[in-house]
């Protein structure tokens, strides 16, 4: 099964941002099928990819001074946060919380975040990268 569609999935239209989030979908989609020994791992690697990803788009938001830098930022912090609850219970052998996360959770959540906020950071890039 998977959680997301890679060919349903929101292009924002700058590689970099769309890379990551490509990375982002096919870890969710292999925690969607890992088994219990390996979830934890897994989960792991995508908390990880987040941070990072998270870590690029603001600095891309401070390279191309991105006005909705503030809200932005603010999501990707509150989003690492709930993140760290589920890993914490995760990493105490509570899979079923981790699985609830990331079936229930992580796609509604990029969904939005990625047609609205990182649309928003792609399309001021983009008319900065061309002005």
């Amino acid at each position: 099964m998977t959680i997301i569609e890679k060919a349903a999935a929101p292009i924002v239209g700058y590689e970099p941002i769309d890379n990551d989030h490509d990375e982002f979908i096919n870890l969710l989609n292999k925690l969607d099928t890992a088994d219990n020994a390996t979830f934890p791992a897994l989960f792991q690697q995508l908390y990880e990819q987040t941070e990072q990803h998270f870590d690029r788009e603001n600095q891309l938001m401070q390279q191309f001074s991105f006005p909705g830098a503030t809200d932005h930022k603010g999501e990707h912090l509150r989003v690492l946060g709930e993140f760290k609850q589920f890993k914490s219970r995760v990493d105490k052998g509570l899979i079923a919380f981790g699985r609830s996360f990331v079936k229930d959770r992580l796609p509604q959540w990029f969904g939005l975040h990625v047609t609205t906020m990182d649309s928003a950071l792609a399309t001021h890039i983009n008319k900065q990268s061309e002005a």
